[in-house]
């Protein structure tokens, strides 16, 4: 597939790699704007289609939200939901070390998981003041 390298593109690409986690579109789109004023909300919304579709970017699924979407990264991570900000962070770490393959009671075999944990950031938790 011969993909385009537009100035539209490269700054969505810069946002989502300077993000601390996955973002939704308005929010990609608040932050491009910054770099690139004429941007229009559609044509992010055709930007990061494309990208996902050719595998440079993840949709993250967060249960009851509109998708969020991040850089494809090498490694295994999860998510941390801020219930006070909203801010969704990456977290470097799988607490639940649950390889491929395991086999579950009543034989279900794992495959792939996706976790997202909820709660406080160290930002909004007054406890770690």
């Amino acid at each position: 597939m011969n993909r385009r390298n537009t100035k539209q593109r490269e700054t969505i690409l810069g946002v989502l790699h300077t993000a601390e986690g996955p973002l939704g579109i308005p929010e990609i789109h608040a932050r491009a704007k910054a770099n690139l004023e004429s941007l229009g909300l559609a044509t992010v919304y055709r930007a990061v289609k494309r990208l996902r579709d050719e595998q440079e970017i993840l949709e993250v699924d967060l249960p009851g939200e509109e998708a969020h979407f991040e850089v494809r990264r090498a490694h295994h991570h999860h998510h941390f939901r801020c219930q006070k900000c909203q801010k969704v962070f990456e977290l470097d770490f799988c607490p639940l070390h649950l390889p491929s393959g395991t086999l579950l009671p009543n034989g279900y075999r794992v495959l792939e998981h996706h976790l997202t944990l909820y709660g406080l950031c160290q930002n909004c938790d007054s406890r770690a003041a």
